[in-house]
């Protein structure tokens, strides 16, 4: 049986998506030559992400004389919140208040980020 194809970004795909992000409109050889050397990727991967990509509704491509030029169809805060959506679903049973706790119980927050929350709590009471 055929696995079914995910709407989440792999590794790779994220990586391509973050160069669209950064960069703008890129051909395959723009977002290849933009990417971290590690790890490399070669051209044809790089082709197959995009093309992925496309068929997921993440990109969409124009041509340019000989060369597709690939635009991001999903902005990064969307594309950020849909994949927020899909862990709370999946881990915390659609709870955003356990994901919450789960991150402020990690023994990883510094003093700093524990500050910047309480801020947005303060700042999330007062807008009510």
């Amino acid at each position: 049986m055929a696995r079914s194809r995910s709407t989440t970004l792999t590794e790779a795909e994220l990586r391509i998506m973050k160069v669209l992000w950064q960069k703008g409109p890129a051909t395959v050889h723009e977002v290849l030559q933009a990417l971290p050397p590690k790890p490399a990727l070669a051209y044809n991967s790089v082709l197959t992400i995009v093309r992925i990509l496309e068929k997921k509704g993440y990109v969409k491509h124009d041509k340019d004389k000989r060369a597709h030029v690939y635009t991001a169809q999903v902005d990064r805060e969307n594309a950020t919140r849909s994949e927020v959506s899909r862990l709370v679903s999946r881990f915390f049973g659609n709870s955003h208040e356990l994901l919450v706790l789960n991150i402020l119980e990690d023994k990883g927050i510094d003093a700093e980020e524990l500050e910047r929350v309480r801020q947005l709590l303060e700042g999330s009471k007062s807008e009510r």
